[in-house]
């Protein structure tokens, strides 16, 4: 991981829009600071496309898409993007798999949460769970002391015997059934709302984030960024970030719009 420093100033120039994971990467300590917050308006106000991309329930995303300054957000970690049409003062919600299907999932979710907390002493199902529309979210240290890794590999364990995909964050571990993720969503919304073809535009993008389940994305963006608490999970990140922040959290977030805009 380079330095973001070594950003060359001909791509921060070229920016389009900006991708960010929120928990532990605009988030600090859980709270969304005043800071980051104020750099996604700055952002936005310089014309750039701001977008969460997040494990974070519908329930949220609705709050976020309606109130954050954000042209839209992906949520529950790929199942559904949310965007609200201001002149026809609408919330657009798009999920990829439809009302009675993931009614049944939720079912057979609730059925290996409880499989999987009598099996993993410690863990809880989040505290978000009730606004969640199609995964399923074991906490394993958001509001329970932290568990030991091989603890949160169990957990994944139990999920991928179920036939769920399985992702850490770096509070939750996430799952469901299927085979999305954040950036075939990501890809989706760019097209259907933005007239967007990210595959051609890639290098006009930076993807920021902080956990494992950022790797794909990281991967993907040519000009992917981690916040400096990234390297606490260096070693089961598959594709680390290229550049990397000075500040952890919310501050490294306000670091790269600086660099973005400064």
């Amino acid at each position: 991981m380079q330095p973001l420093a070594a950003l060359p100033q001909a791509v921060r120039v070229a920016v389009r829009g900006i991708c960010t994971d929120i928990d532990d990467t605009l988030s600090t300590h859980g709270r969304l600071t005043a800071e980051a917050y104020a750099a996604l308006q700055r952002l936005r106000e310089a014309g750039k496309r701001v977008i969460p991309i997040t494990g974070r329930p519908a329930g949220w995303c609705d709050h976020i898409a309606r109130m954050w300054p954000v042209d839209a957000v992906v949520g529950e970690n790929g199942a559904f993007y949310m965007r609200y049409d201001a002149p026809s003062r609408r919330l657009v919600k798009r999920f990829l798999v439809d009302d009675a299907t993931r009614k049944a999932n939720r079912a057979r979710l609730a059925a290996v949460a409880e499989r999987i907390l009598a099996a993993v002493p410690g863990s809880a199902l989040a505290s978000d769970q009730l606004y969640r529309e199609a995964d399923l979210a074991i906490d394993f240290c958001e509001d329970v002391p932290a568990l030991p890794r091989a603890a949160v590999d169990r957990i994944v364990a139990l999920m991928q015997a179920e036939g769920m995909t399985a992702r850490v964050s770096s509070i939750h571990v996430n799952g469901w059934f299927g085979d999305y993720d954040k950036l075939g969503m990501t890809r989706t919304l760019l097209a259907e709302a933005f007239a967007t073809d990210l595959d051609a535009e890639r290098e006009r993008w930076i993807f920021a984030g902080d956990s494992p389940n950022d790797a794909p994305l990281f991967a993907y963006f040519p000009h992917s960024v981690g916040v400096a608490n990234v390297r606490s999970f260096s070693d089961r990140i598959a594709t680390l970030p290229r550049y990397v922040t000075v500040g952890e959290a919310g501050a490294g977030f306000a670091e790269l719009a600086r660099a973005l805009l400064d």
